[in-house]
């Protein structure tokens, strides 16, 4: 007895490959007799047919890529930002009053030094130190 075409009705009725349908072979007759969808249905739930787990290998979990050295992003300290806004005011005015002859270069290198020593504490305090050296 060769059910080839009904296993092949019976899979494009639900949607599963071939290979996982299963028959009764007690029952054929009433597996002959099936022709409509709700027929093989109907088979189905009387559990006539019955339908194989998957067979297939497993899927592997896909790996999250890992952060490599040029992907990482450090927070950069607070303090160090204010300190390299505040150096770079410091230098740019401290280039601007070179540039218009109001300091010497000696006394530029020196407010550079100063600068990146930190002892201007904000914009005024530099220029109060340039105030005193005017004075001498």
């Amino acid at each position: 007895m060769n059910l080839k075409k009904k296993k092949k009705l019976i899979a494009r009725t639900l949607g599963i490959g071939v290979k996982r349908i299963k028959l009764d072979s007690e029952m054929s007759e009433e597996i002959k007799e099936a022709i409509t969808r709700q027929d093989i249905k109907d088979l189905k739930k009387e559990k006539i047919i019955k339908i194989r787990e998957k067979i297939g290998r497993r899927k592997k979990k896909k790996r999250k890529t890992k952060r490599r050295m040029g992907s990482r992003k450090k927070k950069v300290n607070r303090r160090k930002q204010d300190y390299v806004s505040l150096t770079r005011k410091l230098r740019n005015y401290a280039k601007k009053l070179k540039d218009r002859g109001e300091v010497s270069k000696e006394e530029y290198y020196d407010l550079r030094k100063k600068i990146r020593a930190r002892t201007f504490r904000d914009f005024s305090r530099l220029r109060e130190e340039i105030g005193k050296e005017k004075k001498k």
